[in-house]
């Protein structure tokens, strides 16, 4: 596991998250921590810290929901695009929108939880 690379080099818990949410590494900073959209890297090249048996899977769709139903579309009720557009185009633009911001935040948030969960040693992150 990566307890010797945290004892060795503890990292805060902020400092790894905001590391995961920027798609880089938690303990080091220096490299990707995904290897494809959603797929992390095993471990660290640069620090050799280990992120694949960490599972934040679930998590990070959980958030990305959370953001986009609670903050980003109450915005859509007050932008008030169905009073310039047809109907069709505003259900389009809406779901375009939305779609993308959906996304972006996606790894966003996975990586935040990797760096979370890496950070605090929590259950998952556990060898299994």
């Amino acid at each position: 596991m990566h307890s010797s690379n945290l004892a060795s080099n503890p990292v805060e818990m902020k400092l790894a998250a905001r590391r995961g949410f920027l798609g880089r590494c938690p303990s080091c900073g220096e490299t990707k921590l995904f290897k494809a959209y959603l797929k992390q890297v095993h471990a660290c090249p640069s620090c050799h810290a280990e992120f694949g048996r960490i599972r934040a899977d679930d998590a990070a769709p959980w958030a990305t929901i959370i953001v986009i139903g609670h903050v980003f579309l109450p915005l859509v009720f007050f932008l008030g695009l169905e009073n310039l557009l047809p109907p069709w185009a505003c259900l389009t633009a809406y779901a375009v929108l939305l779609s993308a911001l959906a996304l972006v935040l996606l790894p966003r948030a996975k990586g935040l939880f990797i760096g979370i969960l890496w950070a605090t040693r929590a259950p998952g992150a556990e060898a299994g």
